[in-house]
């Protein structure tokens, strides 16, 4: 496969591809964008098996265009009952603040894995594309996505990262520079400092891998687009550029923030759900810090901020809502996803 045919790997008419945004959008942005042209996302990280089966009926029902499924691929590690008590003690003054009682709750993380029920579930509709993020699931469960004929595609923020998901015979990587917004995809290393830049990390990938090379972080126009393919990737993967379209979710409080806050003003922080994930600062990064060395393990650490979140949002304000965003948001704009995929592919 060439790496500059971006239609051998994603079956479509543009280079695009709709980054999942969990949280902020339903089937609604899938099927635009891949009316569009482009290869619309369906972040499955959060749903129940019954809302993914339900989406994708949806998405199948309004267009019969190519789209992608996105599953996280974490280890899911034993809730650490000493671990998330320091990290309630660490929070009680902001509970104390809302005059909220902080509720116990192991079950009440939602991000799941990929899993066997999960594949048993989808397998009749032999998904075209899925792209997992956190690595890949075990060798057994790929293997069973392969022989579908599925079109696989993994997240690497490393070079290493990248050669390792070669090895597991994929189909493409998605090179996710420093600059993205949301989660890390890290998974053989937690160190930050090895993070490169977008643009670095696809040259550095291009060279060392086979596969076609998916660029994603700090990509919100045109000009971004045409670079990052320039730079030798096959296509790009764009998620803050839509946050402000019509057909998403984002709330008031995340909207406020991507058209006010200045540009850059972003931070990688674990204190939301326990990874390192890009958002807008706001008050508990600032007084926390961004990294904590007490947040408890994905996911957990997001059962106690999701609480002071709904609290604090009914009195007005984001000081604990996760505001994801990537460090580039000029070019934001309320408007269709349709336009916003013409906007970001035109005179390609």
């Amino acid at each position: 496969m060439k790496k500059n045919n971006f239609n051998n790997l994603l079956g479509v008419n543009l280079p695009i591809i709709q980054a999942p945004l969990a949280g902020v959008q339903d089937s609604s942005l899938t099927i635009s964008v891949c009316k569009s042209g482009g290869l619309g996302s369906l972040p499955c990280g959060m749903l129940s098996i019954e809302s993914i089966i339900n989406e994708i009926e949806l998405i199948k029902k309004n267009t019969s265009n190519p789209f992608n499924l996105n599953f996280f691929c974490h280890e899911i590690v034993p809730y650490d009952e000493k671990k998330q008590g320091r990290w309630q003690s660490l929070l009680k003054p902001y509970f104390e603040e809302l005059n909220l009682k902080c509720i116990s709750d192991p079950k009440g993380a939602s991000r799941m894995p990929f899993s066997h029920e999960i594949a048993d579930a989808i397998e009749s509709y032999k998904p075209t594309f899925i792209s997992f993020h956190f690595g890949l699931p075990n060798d057994d469960l790929l293997n069973r996505v392969k022989e579908w004929g599925t079109k696989i595609v993994s997240t690497a923020t490393t070079v290493e990262e990248a050669v390792w998901l070669e090895s597991k015979g994929i189909d493409g990587i998605i090179a996710q520079g420093i600059e993205a917004g949301g989660h890390r995809g890290m998974f053989l290393s937690t160190d930050l400092r090895k993070q490169l830049s977008t643009l670095d990390l696809v040259a550095n990938i291009v060279d060392k891998v086979s596969l076609p090379v998916i660029a994603t972080g700090g990509i919100c126009d045109n000009k971004g687009v045409k670079e990052a393919l320039k730079r030798g990737a096959t296509a790009v993967q764009i998620g803050t550029a839509y946050l402000l379209c019509d057909e998403l979710k984002t709330s008031a409080f995340h909207r406020k923030a991507l058209k006010e806050k200045s540009l850059g003003n972003t931070a990688i922080t674990n204190i939301f759900s326990g990874k390192p994930a890009r958002g807008i600062n706001n008050r508990i990064m600032d007084e926390l810090g961004a990294m904590h060395k007490d947040a408890p393990s994905f996911p957990y650490a997001s059962i106690e901020l999701a609480q002071l979140k709904k609290s604090a949002e009914e009195h007005g304000n984001d000081y604990f809502s996760p505001l994801w965003s990537g460090m580039n948001t000029s070019g934001c704009k309320e408007v269709s996803a349709h336009e916003m995929t013409e906007i970001l592919t035109k005179g390609l």
